[in-house]
């Protein structure tokens, strides 16, 4: 801090220093924090099984598309497979393809020739109803793939696939598949030996199903049973955003009435780093939200827009939804949307603020929420809480020179021209304790408006 900015908070009856990019920082407020006194925090759980619910990444950094080899193993009948020459020779196979919205990808019970992966765009899996002809099974977004029967020698399609979007689309044919299957026996054996394969017991969530026997009578032999854990639960260290605050001794001598500099300047520096920590745990790609999400528990709108069915989808995933966290333009697209449909979006009183809500969850803003070039964002739905198996935010209490809990301001001496500085360090992470406590509803377009009426 320089003499002259200082001389100017020392005279006249002024404010304390203001900062425009403090938020209203809801995602700090709404997490349940845990002490972590190891720096680690260890989240265990039943053993889960990967089925290859996944999603394929590729390389768009040329006019060409190319699949990322190692990611085909997110498809089913290719997850155990340890030949990466087969996967290279596959990744190199696909044909790409532009369609236009509304073209039929495939047509249930039809011979399933090809398999399709999802580059951009949407595509509606839809099957004939009880009542209706056509209902729709969810839509399909970038990463996702179908047409994986023909990998293991089924003949039909299970579902019609429409395109939604325009969409840029990879497909393998099953002939092209048939040669690289004839250069390579470890593929062809792998995948004739997919089908018969042992599958362990398995929940619908996926964990190690326990033995019950339930509806008998008399002296039936019961099961045994057990509950089996991961071998090697994932584990999340304590992260930090630091910084070095220096401020001129001559500041805090001449020019430290009415308001003490030194804790003006370390107020400011405290909420950006908090601006720091909230971003972090949203976007950090070890362990932020959105990086962080199950693929089941991610979906995507279905035409654009934030509609009501969609927050209603997004909400139905998972028991005891806690909290909505959205950027406000998102928000506001929501509110377009509620009174496109003659809605008007309720409101709720939380924590003193009005707020919007949704089946009485509070849609809570969140600024950390990026918006892409081209306008779409996303949707955070949270459960929180330990006993819930929810989110938790992480940190450690009772560090050196802890000025607010998980933070520090250590003093590191005086240079040789005069200048204090002090070490400000912050220490924080963020764990989803089950898959179900987080849910993401991407693709969502915030630049959708209603057109204004014609002029007559």
């Amino acid at each position: 801090m320089g003499i002259d900015a200082a001389r100017n908070l020392a005279h006249t009856a002024k404010s304390v220093p203001q900062m425009q990019g403090i938020s209203s920082r809801w995602l700090l407020r709404i997490l349940p924090w845990v002490d972590v006194p190891g720096g680690t925090y260890r989240v265990n759980r039943r053993l889960s099984f990967a089925v290859g619910d996944g999603r394929v990444k590729f390389d768009t950094a040329g006019r060409r598309i190319h699949v990322v080899p190692q990611t085909l193993r997110e498809i089913g009948p290719l997850r155990e497979l340890t030949d990466d020459a087969a996967l290279v020779a596959l990744a190199g196979a696909f044909e790409q393809d532009e369609v236009e919205p509304g073209t039929v990808l495939a047509h249930a019970t039809e011979k399933a020739d090809r398999l399709v992966l999802v580059v951009r765009g949407k595509v509606d899996r839809v099957a004939p109803g009880e009542y209706t002809e056509a209902v729709s099974h969810g839509l399909l977004a970038q990463g996702s793939h179908f047409g994986e029967n023909c990998l293991t020698g089924k003949s039909t399609w299970e579902f019609t696939y429409r395109a939604v979007t325009a969409c840029t689309v990879l497909v393998l044919p099953r002939r092209v598949l048939k040669q690289i299957r004839a250069g390579s026996t470890e593929l062809t054996a792998h995948l004739d030996g997919y089908s018969t394969r042992p599958r362990p017991a398995m929940t619908r969530r996926g964990e190690a199903d326990i033995a019950i026997a339930s509806g008998h009578s008399g002296e039936a032999r019961l099961p045994d049973a057990f509950v089996d854990y991961e071998a090697g639960p994932r584990e999340y260290p304590l992260s930090v955003a630091q910084t070095v605050l220096r401020i001129n001794t001559r500041v805090g001598d001449l020019y430290n009435g009415p308001q003490d500099q030194t804790e003006q300047q370390l107020r400011l520096t405290i909420e950006a780093l908090r601006e720091r920590q909230e971003h972090e745990l949203v976007n950090h790609p070890e362990f932020g939200l959105l990086n962080n999400a199950d693929p089941q528990q991610r979906i995507s709108t279905r035409h654009g827009p934030p509609t009501p069915d969609d927050l209603d989808e997004l909400i139905s995933m998972r028991r005891q939804t806690k909290f909505l966290l959205a950027h406000r333009r998102t928000i506001a697209a929501f509110a377009r949307e509620c009174t496109r449909a003659g809605i008007c979006p309720p409101g709720t009183e939380f924590n003193g603020h009005h707020v919007v809500a949704w089946r009485g969850v509070p849609f809570l803003p969140c600024n950390k929420i990026p918006i892409s070039s081209g306008l779409s964002s996303s949707i955070i739905a949270l459960r929180t809480g330990e006993d819930n198996g929810g989110i938790i935010g992480l940190y450690q209490r009772g560090i050196a020179d802890e000025y607010e809990p998980g933070l520090s301001v250590r003093f590191m001496g005086i240079d040789d021209r005069a200048v204090l500085s002090y070490l400000v360090s912050n220490y924080y992470s963020v764990a989803p304790l089950l898959p179900s406590a987080l849910g993401v509803l991407e693709n969502v377009e915030v630049g959708h408006y209603n057109k204004p009426p014609e002029l007559s």
